[in-house]
C-alpha cells in the first residue's frame, strides 16, 4: 500500500532526514520519499503494510518536529 502525506513545516535537508529517520523506524514501512517544498506542504510518499496505523504515521511525523495535513493511502 502507497501513503502520501502532506507535511508542513520543513524547510531544508535536514528536516527531510528526520522525517525519513523517524517514518523508518516503523515496522512496515519502506521505499521513503520526499519532494521538499520550503514555501508550502513537503509531499512524503512511502510503502507501508496493511498493519501501519494512522497514529504511528502521525506519531513519527510530530516526533520529527512537523505537522501532516493531509494523509492519502492507496
Amino acid at each position: 500500500m502507497s501513503v502520501t502525506l502532506n507535511v508542513t513545516g520543513m524547510t531544508c535537508h535536514h528536516c527531510v532526514s528526520s522525517v525519513k529517520e523517524e517514518l523508518g523506524e516503523i515496522d512496515g514501512v519502506s521505499n521513503i520519499d520526499v519532494a521538499l517544498n520550503t514555501g508550502g506542504a513537503s509531499v512524503v510518499t512511502f510503502d507501508a503494510s496493511a498493519s501501519v496505523t494512522d497514529e504511528q504515521i502521525r506519531d513519527a511525523i510530530d516526533e520529527a518536529g512537523y505537522d501532516i495535513v493531509e494523509l492519502t493511502r492507496a
